[in-house]
């Protein structure tokens, strides 16, 4: 893994919220929607490797395949460093996944709202929720919940959300409210 300094790596500023199943049809209505299907592993942040993701990202018309590493912040913000791995990298950074974990298998819905671009992420083993991001410019930002959503809450502060812990545990036993 080639070396990288994390604190020239360009900032991250993100909010999460957990969502009602979505209808499907109603989001490839969205301005600007495609769908990307996602894998991604966390790797073991002993030894050689700093740790961080790695990320296949499958579309209609390619394969490419990411490392990422995040530095903490805020609960906001982070630093993120990434860059594209060939398939053979990945395969290989795969026998490092970091111990008590699996691949998360989720497809991605990419749409644009009132001038923001959101994610929403639809994972396999939820068939009653699922998670909206959003990335912006300023943590102050207001972001406006798209009407082809239904809210159930923030969870950019409950890192029980973050990908690297549903990679450990699904969530599948909390009752939201």
């Amino acid at each position: 893994m080639e070396r990288f300094d994390i604190h020239t790596a360009p900032l991250e500023i993100e909010r999460k919220f957990l969502i009602e199943y979505p209808d499907i049809e109603r989001l490839s209505r969205m301005p600007d929607y495609h769908v990307e299907h996602l894998e991604q592993s966390y790797l073991d942040a002993h030894g050689e490797l700093r740790g961080g993701r790695i990320r296949r990202v499958e579309t209609e018309l390619s394969t490419t395949y990411y490392y990422t590493y995040k530095e903490h912040i805020t609960d906001v913000t982070r630093r993120e460093y990434e860059r594209k791995i060939s398939e053979q990298e990945y395969r290989a950074l795969l026998s490092h996944r970091a111990p008590g974990t699996h691949t998360i298998q989720k497809d991605r819905h990419v749409f644009c709202y009132s001038g923001l671009t959101y994610e929403l992420d639809v994972y396999d083993f939820w068939d009653d929720r699922a998670t909206l991001e959003c990335e912006v410019d300023s943590e102050e930002t207001e972001i406006p919940i798209p009407p082809c959503v239904t809210l159930i809450r923030e969870v950019t502060h409950d890192r029980r959300y973050h990908n690297s812990r549903l990679a450990v545990s699904h969530l599948i036993e909390i009752t939201e409210p």
